[in-house]
């Protein structure tokens, strides 16, 4: 058994999540008390790891409390004591209503978050609940929201597992200040203000924050808004909720949005415009931050995280994404344009992942939101700064738009060289739209076929995923998804690539259902074209409407935002199971509900091709 001491000495090169731990580094009180939802790991794929090294750096002493425990006396949020800047909260790497819900509202019974893996670690809404206890404890403090809730949840918003439009998180949780997206800036500027003697109303004028006002006067003297239908509005009228969405999106999509404004009761919840997107300086500089690189040693009794355990081996190279799926809130958090890591930092990483005592010779992933988006970004920024369409590769490529593979292909090549390095696979998926074209030259300049070929001669583990999403060609333009038949294009140069190297590798798609446009018809449609394609599905998943995604629109207004055109979408349990079933159409025990189905929409011959014994009817 490790004891009190050996244990306080062991913990040194992580920031201190116990009173000991920061009296051990000498310190009478932390500057800053960062709560999180998850266990804490100290790495640069954790947010909260990554704000506290940020604010060291500066030299701000910051605590890190992971998973306080909000059900007994309230020990856990008392015993650093006051900080003398802020408290910084967030729910962890996840929403906490989609790490404890399945889609069909089912509670989980585990936390990849959490040791062991184990739930019951964090609250429902983990970010307002801890809120609340430490404005009720330190009624005087101030507190600053972060993370993927806050971030997604900072204006009035439908939320779908009380189904109903509830104000910004900013009202319930009586927070004094939201950073939204990736953080390091805002978070590291609010520092140092406080730190200089600066007030609450002096953090209003940072760029990247959100905040509630009773007024507007003075706020913004030189710069315009856009104000929103209030909270009000947008509950008593699907279609002024529509229009608040339809102008958030509009707004944010720009390279240089404006001030965005949404009235809730008498008062007003303000959101500044972003910092510029971060340069592959100041990525490179973070990601040099004396991370750990593993879990705090508290965990080594509760057995393993599952979170770390899956990219413990892996390295990211970049964040951000331009491809703008309507059910995907990465580009509203972590924004549309992307930011790459430079080669240097990135081998230099791999080589601190090399030399892990644990490490097997393979890295997992090289990889972002979009594997293949590293080091794309506008030809001409100019035309950019006037674009507020909300993807770059939807509905066509954009003219304007640099997708060159070459830096990618170069830096596999690099990794795969480095000492002790056996195997690089790529976890990440791969928009294989980009990869696409009937223009030879594009092709050639942009080294697509020579990515395909390099991706799939060295860099699968007899597995690629890729996401189609659906077949159906109405659901995909709702999901700003390109076309099935670019999917069936990408598996014929796969299989056709793969036999030219003498592999047998397979390419496993991930599939929607109950997605807004999508019915039994399109599911019935899915199933056949899958199966001519010789799947049995096993990546599937039913849409989940989070906060703020024009697919969670259109889920709860029943039309488009912006053409207003009605959209049906499954909504209760039995529609959703139903839509499922097609998934396994092929398991006997689906066989007569899917047949029942299939006769009400008359697919008689479906039915029939299906079920047959000859699969021939499928080649």
């Amino acid at each position: 058994m490790i004891n009190k001491i050996d244990y306080t000495i062991s913990t040194l090169k992580w920031l201190p999540i116990t009173k000991e731990e920061m009296q051990k580094l000498d310190w009478t009180s932390p500057d800053v008390v960062l709560v999180s939802g998850d266990s804490y790991i100290d790495h640069s794929s954790f947010g909260i790891s990554v704000i506290g090294r940020v604010l060291e750096s500066i030299g701000v002493n910051t605590a890190i409390n992971p998973q306080p425990n909000w059900r007994d006396d309230l020990r856990d949020f008392k015993k650093f004591g006051t900080p003398n800047l802020f408290f910084g909260i967030s729910s962890g790497s996840m929403d906490s209503m989609v790490n404890h819900y399945t889609a069909m509202k089912r509670l989980r019974s585990n936390d990849a978050y959490t040791a062991g893996g184990n739930s019951g670690f964090r609250p429902d809404y983990a970010t307002t609940i801890y809120s609340k206890i430490i404005r009720e404890l330190f009624q005087e403090s101030i507190i600053v929201l972060g993370g993927i809730e806050a971030s997604m949840r900072r204006l009035c918003h439908y939320d779908y597992w009380l189904d109903k439009v509830v104000p910004s998180i900013l009202i319930e949780s009586k927070a004094d200040l939201i950073v939204y997206g990736m953080g390091e800036k805002p978070i590291k500027e609010i520092a140092k203000v406080l730190k200089s003697g600066g007030t609450k109303s002096d953090l209003h004028k940072l760029p990247q924050v959100a905040f509630y006002s009773d007024t507007l006067e003075n706020n913004f003297p030189n710069s315009g808004l856009i104000v929103l239908p209030s909270y009000e509005e947008c509950l008593s009228s699907k279609k002024k909720f529509a229009e608040a969405f339809r102008l958030f999106e509009i707004e944010s999509n720009k390279i240089t949005p404006t001030v965005i404004v949404q009235k809730h009761g008498s008062g007003y919840v303000i959101i500044n415009p972003p910092y510029p997107t971060i340069s592959t300086e100041e990525l490179d500089e973070i990601y040099s931050l004396p991370f750990a690189h593993a879990p705090h040693p508290k965990y080594s009794k509760r057995g393993a995280i599952p979170a770390w355990e899956m990219i413990k081996n892996s390295i990211n190279i970049h964040r951000g994404c331009f491809g703008g799926c309507s059910f995907c809130a990465i580009a509203a958090h972590q924004g549309k344009q992307v930011a790459s890591r430079s080669e240097k930092s990135i081998i230099e990483e791999v080589n601190k992942v090399v030399n892990q005592p644990d490490f097997k010779g393979h890295i997992t992933d090289l990889g972002g939101p979009s594997a293949n988006m590293y080091r794309m970004k506008g030809v001409n920024l100019e035309l950019c700064n006037n674009c507020s369409r909300p993807s770059c590769i939807f509905p066509s490529k954009c003219k304007n738009l640099e997708t060159n593979h070459f830096p990618l292909i170069n830096l596999y090549r690099q990794v795969r060289e480095i000492a002790n390095v056996k195997h690089v696979t790529i976890g990440s998926g791969i928009r294989y739209d980009m990869l696409l074209t009937n223009n030879t030259s594009e092709e050639s300049k942009n080294g697509y076929r020579e990515y395909i070929d390099d991706l799939i001669h060295h860099h699968i583990s007899g597995r690629l995923k890729v996401a189609p999403e659906h077949s159906s060609e109405e659901v995909l333009q709702l999901m700003r998804k390109p076309s099935f038949a670019l999917f069936k294009d990408f598996k014929h140069k796969f299989d056709q690539t793969n036999r030219r190297f003498g592999l047998k590798q397979q390419l496993i798609p991930y599939f929607i259902s109950s997605h807004p446009a999508s019915n039994i018809v399109a599911m019935a449609n899915l199933a056949e074209e899958t199966a001519m394609l010789g799947y049995r599905l096993e990546q599937i998943q039913d849409f989940t409407p989070t906060p703020m995604t024009l697919s969670t629109t259109i889920f709860y207004c029943g039309f488009d935002p912006y053409t207003l055109k009605p959209i049906y979408t499954a909504k209760s349990k039995v529609e959703k199971q139903l839509q499922q079933t097609f998934f396994f159409w092929y398991k006997p025990e689906n066989r007569a509900v899917i047949e029942q189905e299939l006769s009400k929409i008359k697919f008689f011959d479906l039915s029939k091709r299906l079920f047959s014994k000859n699969k021939t009817n499928f080649r």
